[in-house]
């Protein structure tokens, strides 16, 4: 009988979702462990290593235990684990409403169409830009996100022609802008959007944050 297929757990918890168009959703977050980027910006170094090893069926056990009809499983980066692939297919084979938090670094183009996909692309600004795997745009779906996180001028800058060179607005996806967590001025970055009109555009902060701090499990 083949081993059953395990992945790297750092924490799951319930929670408020704290970004995307989900907002304010009650949740059950997965965080996985490992992520090869390493971004100026990144509030879950501690999930680069550690964590517990844990059964598929562990986790989906724990998640039924926690009560929220909403999972988003996150990480580090969650596909650099190649069973997060099943851990997404089961969750939705079960009934969830799941959705993936990606650095768009890793290959999406097997991730199960029902989940929603957030593809963080990288701005430069995140020193990671390099990494970003444009191909991935190819695989997006309605339903999925596009996040960038905006650190300064420069970074909304280089979002706006990302959007217009790619043609984002085609793909219907959602296209977030986020402010990186006190580097860029939330007030800043919506002045911004609004004095050049960009009506495709969902302006977001890390709601989490405001009402809790920068502190994991939340």
């Amino acid at each position: 009988m083949p081993s059953p297929k395990t992945l790297r757990i750092t924490e799951i918890f319930y929670s408020l979702q704290g970004e995307t168009k989900t907002v304010g959703l009650p949740t059950v977050f997965v965080r996985l462990t490992g992520c090869p980027l390493r971004c100026t910006y990144c509030d879950t170094t501690y999930a680069f290593q550690g964590g517990a090893t844990k059964t598929l069926t562990e986790i989906l056990e724990t998640v039924a235990a926690l009560g929220a009809h909403y999972v988003t499983v996150t990480g580090g980066e969650p596909l650099a684990q190649k069973n997060c692939l099943d851990l997404l297919k089961q969750l939705c084979d079960v009934g969830y409403r799941v959705s993936l938090e990606t650095s768009g670094a890793l290959d999406i183009s097997s991730v199960d169409s029902r989940v929603i996909k957030v593809v963080d692309i990288k701005t430069p600004g995140s020193k990671e830009s390099n990494k970003n795997r444009w191909e991935n745009l190819l695989f997006l779906q309605k339903q999925d996100e596009v996040k960038f996180v905006i650190c300064d001028r420069e970074d909304y800058e280089w979002a706006k022609s990302i959007c217009t060179t790619y043609n984002l607005t085609a793909l219907g996806s959602e296209i977030l802008f986020s402010p990186s967590y006190e580097q860029l001025s939330p007030r800043d970055l919506a002045d911004w959007i609004i004095a050049d009109k960009l009506s495709y555009v969902r302006f977001q902060i890390q709601l989490h944050k405001h009402i809790w701090g920068d502190v994991p499990g939340v």
